[in-house]
C-alpha cells in the first residue's frame, strides 16, 4: 500500500468527508456542544478518539464477527470506547464533562463512528482504517473548533477564554441554537466554495 494512499485516507476526513461541512452527519453534537471553541474542541477529541479505537478495534474483528450479529457487535465496541472517554472525563475534567453532559454518552449512537465502522473499517485494513477514524475525527475536531470559535467570539466577545472585545458588544443569537444554525449554514457554504475553487 503506498503513502500516497494512505495521505488520502487520511486527509479525506478534512476535506472530501468532512463529516461536518460535506457529509453533514452528527449534527446534535455539533450544534448543541460548540457554544464555545472549547467545548467543540473537546467533543471534537474525544469523538476521535471513540473513532479511531473503534475502527481500529472493528477492523482487526472484521472477519470474526458473524454478519447477523454485525451492528450490535459494532455497538458494543464503540460503547466501550466511549466508556473510557467518559469515566476518564468525569474523573479529571470534571468541569469539561458537566458542560458537556449528555452528548458525551451519545457518541455511541453517532452517526459518524457507526458510519465509518460499517463503510470503512469492516472491509479495510488495520492500517488505513486507523487513519481513516483518525482523519474523519480529526475532521469533525476541526468543523466543531471552527464552529465553536466564530460562535464564542460573535456571541461573547472571546475565544477559548481570550477577551478579543467587551462582551456587551457580543450578538446573543450566536450563543443559542439559532446562532448555530447560521454559523454551520455559513461555513458549509464557504466550504462548498473552497471545495469547488
Amino acid at each position: 500500500m503506498s503513502k500516497n494512499s494512505n495521505l488520502k485516507v487520511f486527509l479525506n476526513g478534512f476535506i472530501n468527508e468532512n463529516p461536518t461541512f460535506v457529509l453533514i452527519l452528527g449534527m446534535c453534537p455539533t450544534l448543541a456542544t460548540t457554544s464555545s471553541a472549547i467545548n467543540g474542541l473537546s467533543m471534537g477529541l474525544a469523538t476521535t478518539f471513540v473513532l479511531l479505537g473503534s475502527n481500529l478495534v472493528i477492523s482487526l474483528l472484521k472477519n470474526i464477527i458473524p454478519d447477523n450479529v454485525r451492528i450490535p457487535a459494532y455497538v458494543v465496541v464503540i460503547a466501550t470506547f466511549v466508556s473510557v472517554v467518559e469515566m476518564s472525563m468525569q474523573a479529571y475534567l470534571p468541569a469539561l464533562y458537566d458542560s458537556l453532559g449528555i452528548f458525551i454518552p451519545l457518541i455511541v449512537v453517532n452517526c459518524i463512528v457507526l458510519g465509518r465502522a460499517e463503510a470503512f473499517a469492516a472491509k479495510n485494513t488495520v492500517l488505513k482504517s486507523s487513519l481513516d477514524g483518525l482523519g474523519m475525527g480529526l475532521g469533525f475536531s476541526m468543523a466543531l473548533t471552527m464552529l465553536g470559535t466564530i460562535r464564542e467570539i460573535l456571541g461573547t466577545g472571546k475565544a477559548f477564554g481570550l477577551t478579543l472585545f467587551p462582551d456587551k458588544y457580543g450578538m446573543l443569537i450566536f450563543v443559542l441554537a439559532p446562532g448555530a444554525f447560521i454559523a454551520l449554514g455559513y461555513l458549509i457554504a464557504v466550504m462548498s466554495k473552497l471545495k469547488k475553487a
